[in-house]
C-alpha cells in the first residue's frame, strides 16, 4: 500500500490532505495578521487625517523611511525562513537556532545604524522625501520617538520568521491584534486629548506606536521563553560562532536583500510619477490601491507559507514530492488570483460609494480598479511562485536579477516616457506602471517548470 507521499510524487497534483490543511491553516493565520498589521497604519492615517494635514504629511514622510526599514527587516527574516525551513524538514534543531541567532545580530547591528542615521541626520533624512519646512518640522517630532520602534520591528520579526520557519504562526496574528488595539485607543487619546490627557497631535501618534512596538516585543519574546521549545531563546546555540552557517546565511541573504531593496526603491518612484500627473491622478490612484492593498495581503500570506512549505519539502529530501507540491501551489495561486481580481473588480462601485471624489476622480478610480483587478491576477502567480516556491527553494538569485531587469531595465524607463515625453493618460501609465507583472510571469513561468530552483542548502 502506498503512502500519501508516494502517491504524491507519481501524480501531478499532492493528494495529501494534510498538505491543503497546512497550507490553508497557515495562509489563512498569516493573512489576517497581515490585514491586521495593515489595518493599524490605516488607522494612523485616518486619526492624523482627521487631526490635521500637516500631522499627516509629517507622519507620511517618516513612514517612506520605515518602509526601507521593512525592506531589510523582510530580507533579514526571509533569508533565516530558506535556510531554517530545510533544517525544519530534516528535524535538525540546532542548526536552526544557530541561524536565528546570525539574523539577531544582523538585525541588531542594522537597528544600531539606522538609530544612528535617525538620531545624527533626521532632517537630510527628511528632505529625501519633501522640501517643506513644516512637513519637515512636523516629521522630525514623529521620528524623535518612532526611530525606537524601527530596531524593535526588525529584531520582532526576526523572531517571528524563526518561529514560521518550525510551523509557528498563530502567535503572530495574536500579536497584530494586541498591537491594533494598543496602537488605536493610545493614538485616539494621546493625539486628540481624550479622557483628561494632553492634546499631543503628531507626538501622541509616535506614543502609541512605540507602545504597541515594545508589547509586540515583549509579547514575542515571552512566548519563545515560556511556550516554545524548538528554537530556545536563551540557548547557548543562539550565540554559538559558526563559520559554516554564517556563510550559508550570507549567501542568501544579499541576494534577498537587493531584491527587497531594489523593489522598494521602485515603489515610492512610481507613486510620484503620478503624483506629478494631477490632483485627480493622486486621488483615483490613493483609492485604487488601497482596495488594491488590502487583497495583495493574501498574496503575500500565500507567499510566505509556501517558502515555509517547500522549504520543509526539500530538508525531507523527497524530490517528486517537492514537484508535485510546487505544482499543486502554483494552480491554486492561479485561482485565488482569478477570484480576488474578479472580486475588487465587482466591488469597485459600492467601494467607490465611501469616497467624496470629484466625478472625474472617481471615474479614473474605477477604471484604475479594474486594471488592478487583472494586475490581480498577474501578481497572485508571480509573487507566490518567485518569492515563495522559487526563493523558498533555495534558488535566491533568480528573483533579484528579475527585480533588476524587468523593474528597473523595462517597466521604470517606460513608465517615465509614458507619462512625461509620449503623456498618455493617466490609465495607460498605471497600465505601464503594473506590467512588471507581465515581464516578471513569463521568466517566472520558465524558471518555475525547469525546477533548477530545487537547491538543498544544509550542510
Amino acid at each position: 500500500m502506498e503512502t500519501a507521499d508516494q502517491e504524491s510524487s507519481q501524480s501531478f497534483f499532492t493528494k495529501d490532505k494534510s498538505f491543503y490543511r497546512t497550507f490553508f491553516s497557515m495562509t489563512a493565520i498569516v493573512a489576517l495578521q497581515n490585514l491586521v498589521a495593515y489595518s493599524v497604519n490605516m488607522a494612523d492615517n485616518i486619526m492624523l487625517g482627521s487631526y490635521g494635514q500637516e500631522a499627516l504629511s509629517g507622519a507620511a514622510t517618516v513612514n517612506q523611511i520605515f518602509f526601507i526599514v521593512q525592506q531589510c527587516a523582510l530580507a533579514v527574516g526571509n533569508a533565516l525562513v530558506v535556510l531554517a525551513s530545510q533544517y525544519w524538514g530534516e528535524k535538525r534543531i540546532s542548526p536552526i537556532r544557530t541561524l536565528t541567532g546570525i539574523a539577531l545580530k544582523l538585525g541588531a547591528a542594522l537597528s544600531i545604524l539606522i538609530l544612528l542615521l535617525c538620531s545624527l541626520i533626521p532632517e537630510p533624512l527628511l528632505r529625501l522625501f519633501t522640501s517643506s519646512p513644516e512637513i519637515i518640522a512636523t516629521g522630525k517630532e514623529y521620528l524623535f520617538l518612532v526611530q525606537w520602534t524601527f530596531a524593535l520591528f526588525i529584531l520582532t520579526n526576526v523572531l517571528m520568521a524563526a518561529l514560521r520557519s518550525v510551523g509557528i504562526v498563530k502567535i503572530s496574528f495574536y500579536i497584530s491584534i494586541v498591537s491594533l488595539i494598543v496602537n488605536v485607543g493610545i493614538n485616539y487619546t494621546l493625539i486628540f486629548g481624550r479622557f483628561g490627557f494632553p492634546q499631543l497631535g503628531v507626538k501622541g501618534a509616535a506614543v502609541g506606536t512605540l507602545v504597541a512596538r515594545i508589547l509586540e516585543f515583549l509579547i514575542v519574546v515571552g512566548y519563545m521563553v515560556k511556550s516554545d521549545h524548538n528554537i530556545k531563546l536563551f540557548s547557548k546555540e543562539l550565540l554559538k560562532p559558526n563559520k559554516n552557517l554564517r556563510r550559508d546565511y550570507t549567501k542568501v541573504f544579499l541576494p534577498i536583500m537587493c531584491s527587497q531593496v531594489l523593489w522598494g526603491l521602485s515603489v515610492p518612484m512610481q507613486t510620484a510619477i503620478l503624483g506629478h500627473l494631477s490632483a485627480d491622478a493622486i486621488a483615483a490612484n490613493s483609492v485604487a490601491t488601497t482596495f488594491y492593498q488590502y487583497l495583495k495581503v493574501i498574496v503575500i500570506a500565500i507567499s510566505s507559507t509556501s517558502s515555509v512549505m517547500i522549504g520543509n519539502a526539500i530538508g525531507r529530501g523527497e524530490t517528486g514530492r517537492i514537484k508535485s507540491d510546487a505544482r499543486t501551489l502554483s494552480v491554486i495561486d492561479v485561482i485565488i488570483g482569478l477570484i480576488l481580481g474578479i472580486l475588487l473588480i465587482l466591488l469597485r462601485e459600492p467601494l467607490l460609494s465611501m469616497y467624496s471624489l470629484s466625478e472625474s476622480a472617481t471615474k479614473m478610480a474605477g477604471n484604475l480598479i479594474i486594471i488592478m483587478g487583472f494586475v490581480m491576477v498577474g501578481m497572485s502567480y508571480q509573487m507566490p511562485v518567485s518569492f515563495g516556491i522559487i526563493q523558498g527553494g533555495g534558488d535566491t538569485g533568480f528573483t533579484m536579477k528579475m527585480n533588476l531587469i524587468s523593474t528597473w531595465l523595462i517597466v521604470m524607463p517606460l513608465s517615465f516616457l509614458s507619462a512625461f515625453w509620449w503623456k498618455w493618460p493617466v490609465e495607460a501609465v498605471v497600465m505601464v506602471i503594473q506590467s512588471d507583472q507581465i515581464f516578471k510571469g513569463l521568466p517566472t513561468l520558465l524558471r518555475f517548470r525547469s525546477y533548477r530552483w530545487i537547491r538543498k542548502l544544509t550542510n
